[in-house]
């Protein structure tokens, strides 16, 4: 191998290699085991949460792999609705160019063409990641066999009485002019007004205090336009007199009911709440329970206020409201429709006050406009009935969730599930299979001539409904469309349930209970039970920057996971992070910042680094905050593991390893690293069956590079390099060396494929290995047999005495290179078998003149001393240091770290320091005084000891 650790000198021919011999193809003998990758959007390239997800994906199809397991991974991508018609769209738009000017099918014609790119790069950056996706099934989930799907699912739900079209507010965006999900909405906090409005009482009412008017407050007063009561509540005694009177509703002269409903907060403003059913999502409950009517008051853009002409999506006129709708408003945007009546409120002398307040507006998270409720005719799906067989397998264990607290989540929403509103208004997405005549009659098919020869309309017109589905629809068909639902395939047969699906928590609603309840309404399983779509959801957390922060284009501090495998100049990177951003204020902060995280740029750290970094940091339950330190580190955990490679190839080549069998005799060392490699084989899986990544990698790093690299090898050194060493007990050490790197890099496999591909590939003659890949090898199991408490005992104590030689060495500032004499007091039997048994070893590795045992009665000479258990190790101090010179050393430092400590405890002592600076720096500066008090106080204790001697 090469002596340097070249990462894309391996990565991208490796995994040509594998795909092209089709390895990621089930093939194992035992058990099924499917995961199916939660497909990304083609709306671009992938980011930090895909990296991290496939990470955990990979690891776990890998391990399951190598034990034999009849593997799938299917990989595909989402066409993801809205947000890829906006791409498209903001395209068209820079030519000057509308969907509409186009037309639908020439338009969807360009969509067809951005996926085709984008979901090319895509699959290319799953592939530099080392994702052992079975590419031969990738799917789209606008392909024609899930289409086929989707229409197969609607049609059975709409038989089954569980879809249906009905008139109920939706979340509304006014850009795109279609509905969208509430997961699609985001609340932002804003400072807004509250206006508190005068409602005259009818037929001579007046309140307890002899007013003859209500005061209502709210802070959307163009809906008054289309207030159908007003509320209080019904215990309230300022109102109850009033309970079933009515208002004149100013501007518009209808009259309205004061009703009494729970729903109003007595101690909040005046208590009483203008109630406009179909502008606002409570009121639309408040309404269902009094019976009150649904007064549209805007176009179907909903930008605007209507006509008295323009009332609802299709156009005809709003008999409830006649012509009464104020002409001057007619037309209006509803923000300037907002100003003009407060102001004719006021000409009227009915505004009472306008107050601040505190508003959390709901925006459209790709629009970025206020969303409006609006009332319109939608398709939608009956939960209910599907939630209830969705919670029972959850609570009865068919589904679990990892970790468990995310089963109340889930519980939470089910139990208080709304319907589901499943029809957008857009071009690009499934067409919902639904036909109308002229009559406005619907009809539900597969196609149109099934819906003719079913209800018998032979030629007359028909038109086919113009909306799409909810993206969300079909993705949560994806367990089961992709494997060849409706049919029943071998592969749906073999490959569903499937066992793992790997997720964040951001989408158990949206997603996963989705697919809970739409795999088991449509998906039987022989005896007619309902078939789970998945056996596990292991939820993980959100990738977050170092300080914690959601990463975010607006933050400036997205990282790209191919710019850390492979690299990126500053130059670029800048240019990745501020470009299309339109304000230059904002552009120059963050090119600011980039630069002082990033001066020289990200270097290139490879695949398996990135992997690793992302694997141990899979606590279950918890955010990961991404540091490029740890990734740094596993980079050197990469050199680590190929330096030991080239220093074992380097003494087995042609060498005699024992690989037929011969005699071998193996020393404690031997039996030490074998007893620990079982422990680790056991912990390592034990793990990863847990779903514990962060620990299972913790194991492994911990045994290669503190019990392997840094011991073993080490250890072994002094057999491997005498010549006079016996024959049996050399080839026991080469054997070991080998065949314990050999079962290591099939551990480490599913962490870091690429490194442990190519070291296997360049060892597995030596260590008696045959086969074309490391990832078909077996998974290795730990012997109880070859667990050697007594060697790990032997071995520990060796450690720990040459450990206690460094720190003493490092405290004194003796060189390691100058041989020096110890003495063992308070030894024990043990103390001294193992002393004749390790002898020349420890003189040897720990440069180590002379040891012997204090005799009783003895008085030892003035020592440095370290403890090894009870036992005493001394070294003695006479003519090894000059006293003198090493105290005014020390006494420097300490004068310099005494400074430090001054220093950075008078700027957090600083008031001003504190309020104004950012609370990472203030972090940075507790952490850097906490590590030179520390430093401080080691030194002046080394000092005291010195000073005594």
């Amino acid at each position: 191998m090469d002596k340097t650790y070249q990462p894309h000198a391996i990565e991208t021919s490796w995994y040509q290699t594998w795909e092209s011999n089709n390895y990621f193809a089930p093939q194992g003998s035992g058990e099924s085991y499917t995961i199916m990758i939660p497909p990304p959007n083609v709306t671009g390239s992938l980011h930090m949460g895909h990296g991290f997800n496939n990470a955990i994906m990979d690891a776990l199809i890998r391990y399951r792999r190598m034990q034999g397991r009849n593997t799938l991974w299917q990989p595909g991508t989402d066409h993801a609705g809205i947000a890829t018609q906006m791409v498209v769209e903001r395209q068209l738009a820079a030519q000057g160019v509308s969907r509409h000017d186009l037309g639908r099918e020439k338009f969807l014609d360009k969509v067809w063409e951005w996926k085709e790119q984008s979901g090319g790069t895509i699959t290319r950056q799953i592939r530099r990641l080392g994702s052992s996706v079975d590419w031969t099934r990738e799917r789209f989930t606008m392909d024609d066999g899930l289409s086929e799907a989707v229409k197969e699912a609607f049609v059975r739900l709409h038989e089954d009485g569980l879809i249906y079209r009905g008139k109920r507010l939706v979340n509304w965006d006014t850009k795109f002019h279609t509905a969208i999900s509430d997961l699609e909405v985001e609340n932002h906090d804003e400072k807004g007004s509250l206006w508190n409005l005068r409602y005259p009482l009818a037929d001579g009412h007046k309140t307890a205090d002899g007013k003859d008017y209500l005061i209502v407050a709210t802070t959307r007063p163009e809906t008054m336009l289309g207030d159908a009561a007003v509320a209080v509540h019904p215990e309230d005694e300022r109102y109850k007199a009033l309970i079933g009177t009515f208002v004149e509703l100013p501007l518009v002269g209808r009259r309205i009911p004061i009703i009494a409903d729970d729903y109003c907060d007595p101690e909040f403003g005046t208590g009483c709440v203008k109630i406009t059913p179909a502008h606002d999502f409570n009121d639309y409950e408040v309404g269902k329970r009094h019976n009150l009517p649904l007064l549209n008051i805007f176009d179907k853009n909903a930008a605007v206020l209507a006509s008295a002409q323009v009332f609802n999506l299709d156009g005809s006129v709003n008999d409830q409201l006649d012509a009464s709708l104020p002409a001057q408003f007619a037309g209006l945007d509803r923000f300037e429709a907002r100003k003009q009546i407060v102001a004719a409120f006021e000409q009227l002398g009915l505004l009472e006050k306008i107050e601040d307040h505190a508003l959390k507006v709901p925006k459209g998270d790709r629009s970025g406009t206020v969303i409006e409720p609006w009332l319109t005719d939608q398709w939608y799906v009956s939960t209910k009935p599907l939630a209830e067989p969705a919670i029972a397998a959850v609570e009865d264990g068919r589904i679990q969730f990892v970790p468990k607290q995310y089963e109340n989540m889930y519980f939470s929403w089910m139990r208080d599930i709304q319907d589901w509103c499943i029809s957008r208004q857009l071009w690009w997405g499934h067409r919902i299979p639904a036909w109308y005549d002229d009559a406005g009659n619907v009809y539900v098919g597969r196609d149109e001539a099934e819906v003719r020869a079913k209800h018998n309309l032979g030629d007359q017109p028909l038109r086919q409904d113009e909306d799409v589905l909810d993206t969300w629809f079909s993705s949560g068909l994806w367990t089961f469309s992709t494997l060849g639902w409706p049919e029943q395939t071998d592969f749906l047969k073999t490959f569903h349930p499937t066992d793992v699906l790997v997720t964040g928590f951001d989408i158990i609603f949206f997603w996963v209970a989705r697919m809970i309840m739409l795999t088991m309404h449509l998906v039987k399983n022989e005896d007619g039970s309902a078939q789970v779509p998945f056996k596990t959801v292991y939820v993980h957390g959100l990738v977050r920057d170092s300080q914690g922060h959601k990463m975010s284009k607006s933050k400036g501090n997205v990282l790209d996971p191919l710019d850390i495998v492979d690299g990126i100049d500053l130059d670029t990177l800048l240019e990745k992070r501020t470009s299309g951003m339109m304000q230059p204020k904002l552009a120059e902060k963050i090119a600011k910042q980039t630069k002082a995280e990033f001066p020289e740029g990200i270097n290139s750290y490879g695949t398996d680094a990135l992997r690793f970094t992302f694997l141990s940091l899979a606590s279950t339950g918890r955010d990961v905050k991404f540091d490029m330190g740890r990734v740094e580190g596993y980079r050197n955990f990469c050199n680590k593991l190929w330096n030991a490679a080239n220093f074992v190839i380097e003494n087995t080549d042609g060498q005699d390893t024992g690989i037929n069998d011969e005699p071998v005799e193996l020393s404690s060392v031997d039996r030490w690293i074998i007893s620990a490699l079982q422990r680790t084989e056991g912990e390592v899986a034990r793990h990863l069956d847990g779903f514990r990544f962060d620990l299972a990698a913790q194991t492994l790093y911990e045994f290669i590079w503190d019990q392997y690299c840094a011991w073993y090898l080490e250890l072994v050194k002094p057999v491997l390099w005498d010549e006079n060493a016996p024959i049996e007990r050399q080839r026991g050490t080469r054997r070991t060396l080998i065949r314990v790197l050999e079962v290591a890099l099939r551990l480490a496999h599913p962490f870091m494929p690429f490194i442990t591909e190519e070291i296997w590939q360049r060892i597995k003659g030596q260590a008696g290995k045959s086969g074309d890949t490391l990832m078909l090898q077996p998974w290795p199991m730990p012997v109880a047999e070859r667990i050697d408490a007594a060697a790990e005992g032997d071995i520990e104590w060796v450690k720990a005495l040459m450990l206690g030689v460094r720190q003493i060495r490092g405290e004194m500032n003796i060189s390691m290179a100058k041989r020096i004499d110890i003495i063992l007091a308070n030894a024990n039997d043990e103390d001294r078998r193992r002393l004749a048994d390790n002898e020349p070893l420890l003189k040897k590795l720990a440069k180590l003149e002379t040891i012997r045992v204090l005799a009783a009665g003895e008085e030892a000479p003035m020592s440095a001393t370290a403890l090894v258990g009870d036992m005493q190790v001394l070294v003695p101090m006479a003519g090894l240091i000059d006293k003198d010179a090493e105290l005014a050393r020390l006494d420097k430092e300490i004068q310099r770290l005494d400074g430090e400590v001054k220093r950075v405890g008078g700027k957090l002592g600083n008031e001003g320091f504190v309020a104004k600076a950012p609370a990472d720096v203030i972090e940075k500066e507790r952490a850097k005084l906490a590590e030179a008090e520390q430093a401080l106080a080691n030194l002046t204790e080394q000092r005291g000891r010195i000073a005594s001697l």
